[in-house]
């Protein structure tokens, strides 16, 4: 019989906090903890959240009836720490100093790891986390970017890309590192991944708003456009950034990052709003073709995840471009808090090795 664990995922958005209590892989609780923009701005950096994160989550937990005592593990979301290989990592004070300061950049998931450790080393256990957003596996030719002094950097999904890769892999009859599979996150970023044997070898920046246009980023523009937008006189840099990340894609063509909403104009007969929604379906299409050249065509699935996944027309206009290149499979959601879970079991039931950051 397995020995019963008792897991706190935390999961750290922008204006939200997402935890989960798990029995093994039985969940028992998840509740979604919103914070106001009154609230979040009090604070000057994103790191400077975490004590009045880690007082709203404890008294979650103790609301849920749960005994702080009784926690086993805990496990957060993966920031922006220096690029690691995939996998589960212990969290240390050297990853917790590289969270705070952000030395990847700033994100409401750097909070995961900083507020795990603290709560984890209040109760004396572990704390971990999982497949974090530095994940990077690029093969050689991935980083070269065609202009010296910029590189090309591996910041996407991987949490929920590789978690649903495994999904197909255990349907196939195998391991995540048997297949060769390509993974697109669709949700407010997009993200495609080159998976080759259980490594994410290519995959455009979907942080910073490369690759296809999605709900909230541009995607990667003309970019001799760019360029004179920059230097017109008409934008600051945090105005660009703005446009690129947070106010890019449906966005800034449709005044809403909501699939949903974009679905109810079509079906009203909003021929624009068909026409955005469907070139950044062709879009993502796009860029998983030339991820199946990066695999020279030896792709076992295309895989679909995310929230946008959900919508059956949305993957339609996908299927119809890609499906000449590999099977398509589907899992919507972006299962994070599960993912999460998993890897922390994987490890504990020795399936996996623990890795340590540094």
């Amino acid at each position: 019989m397995k020995k019963i664990l008792k897991i706190l995922a935390i999961n750290p958005g922008s204006t939200s906090t997402k935890i989960s209590l798990y029995e093994n892989e039985i969940p028992i609780f998840t509740k979604n903890l919103s914070h106001s923009a009154e609230e979040i701005k009090k604070y000057d950096k994103i790191s400077d959240q975490y004590e009045f994160r880690k007082e709203i989550i404890l008294n979650a937990v103790k609301e849920s009836g749960t005994d702080l005592s009784e926690i086993d593990v805990i496990v957060g979301r993966g920031g922006n720490m220096k690029p690691v290989q995939g996998g589960t990592y212990e969290i240390n004070e050297a990853m917790v100093k590289d969270l705070k300061i952000g030395v990847m950049g700033q994100h409401a998931s750097n909070l995961g790891g900083i507020i795990a450790h603290s709560i984890a080393t209040e109760l004396g256990i572990c704390s971990y986390v999982v497949d974090p957003v530095v994940v990077d596996e690029f093969e050689e030719y991935a980083r070269i970017s065609g202009m010296p002094g910029i590189e090309r950097k591996s910041k996407d999904h991987p949490l929920n890309q590789k978690a649903a890769a495994r999904k197909a892999a255990k349907e196939l009859g195998g391991t995540y590192a048997d297949y060769n599979f390509i993974v697109a996150h669709l949700g407010g970023g997009i993200s495609v991944g080159v998976h080759k044997k259980g490594k994410v070898v290519d995959v455009n920046n979907a942080l910073d708003g490369d690759g296809p246009f999605s709900p909230e980023r541009s995607g990667g523009v003309p970019i001799g456009s760019l360029v004179d937008m920059c230097f017109s006189g008409e934008y600051s840099k945090e105005e660009i950034k703005k446009k690129i990340t947070g106010n890019g894609g449906l966005v800034a063509y449709l005044g809403t990052n909501d699939g949903r909403e974009v679905q109810k104009r079509i079906k009203s007969g909003d021929k624009y709003a068909k026409l955005i929604y469907e070139t950044m379906a062709y879009q993502i299409s796009k860029e998983i073709g030339a991820a199946a050249a990066v695999l020279k065509g030896d792709v076992n699935a295309v895989i679909l995840t995310g929230g946008i996944a959900y919508d059956n027309e949305f993957v339609s206009w996908i299927r119809e471009r890609v499906e000449f290149i590999a099977p398509v499979k589907v899992y919507p959601g972006e299962n994070e808090m599960e993912a999460l879970v998993q890897g922390v079991l994987r490890v504990l039931r020795g399936e996996e090795q623990l890795k340590s950051y540094s």
